[in-house]
């Protein structure tokens, strides 16, 4: 009779930690706007901005990892084709090239002109403030080993706690005046590597430079759909009148 309780007890309590583990499926959440769906189509005028290199504050970030958010932000800002993007990391090498051809040195009549370079009406900058790949615990379960940390229940538990998480800062910022136009935080979280996100709006996107050892973890989705939401926000919260080229 002890022995059926204790099976019933186990049953019980295996149900429970499924239901637990349903309710920490990925989310993500940003102050003022909800969810990680891809934003739609669009085909108005742009608004011309330039991305600041990533400010990287949390403990367990490095500056590469702070190069490569960059790099996946540029390149969700361009894809969602509401924003001309002037790239300042690259500038050195494109005043070489205008050198270059007006010195004399380059071929005559062909090369780039000088005094053609654009210049961003708004800088979008990113502090890095939280970043954990591994944010509630591992795999192994409680304690780590035998137990209730091992077998099925053991398993399930350690799905449930192994959720990765991050979240950045964001300003967009008028060139002109220096006046921060909006700010927010946006973070996303994940404890699964299924689902759209990693097969859809971003999917074709390679994580960027100093992310490919989380690659196919909850935590690249968790940078995903961080980056969904920063163009979602960053997008909402531009005033209309700077959407003109």
């Amino acid at each position: 009779m002890k022995k059926i309780f204790r099976f019933i007890g186990l049953v019980f309590l295996i149900i429970g930690v499924s239901g637990c583990a349903s309710l920490m499926q990925p989310s993500a959440q940003v102050d003022n706007t909800a969810g990680a769906q891809p934003l739609p189509p669009y085909s108005g005028p742009k608004a011309r901005i330039a991305v600041a290199d990533f400010d990287v504050k949390a403990a367990k970030a490095s500056g590469a990892i702070g190069s490569g958010l960059r790099e996946m932000l540029v390149t969700a800002l361009v894809n969602s084709n509401r924003f001309s993007v002037v790239e300042r990391q690259a500038l050195s090498a494109i005043m070489q090239e205008q050198e270059l051809s007006v010195s004399g040195a380059g071929q005559a009549g062909a090369g780039p002109k000088r005094g053609n370079i654009k210049t961003a009406d708004l800088v979008i900058t990113a502090a890095v403030t939280e970043f954990e790949p591994q944010a509630s615990g591992g795999r192994a379960g409680i304690g780590g080993g035998g137990g209730a940390g091992s077998g099925v229940l053991g398993g399930l538990l350690g799905a449930a706690l192994n959720k990765a998480h991050m979240a950045m800062d964001i300003r967009v910022i008028d060139t002109s005046t220096s006046e921060v136009l909006a700010a927010t935080r946006v973070q996303g979280q994940a404890s699964d590597v299924s689902g759209a996100l990693m097969a859809g709006f971003l999917g074709s996107w390679g994580l960027g430079a100093g992310l490919s050892a989380y690659a196919n973890t909850p935590m690249e989705k968790a940078i995903r759909i961080c980056i969904i939401e920063a163009v979602r926000y960053i997008s909402q919260a531009i005033p209309p009148g700077y959407y003109k080229y």
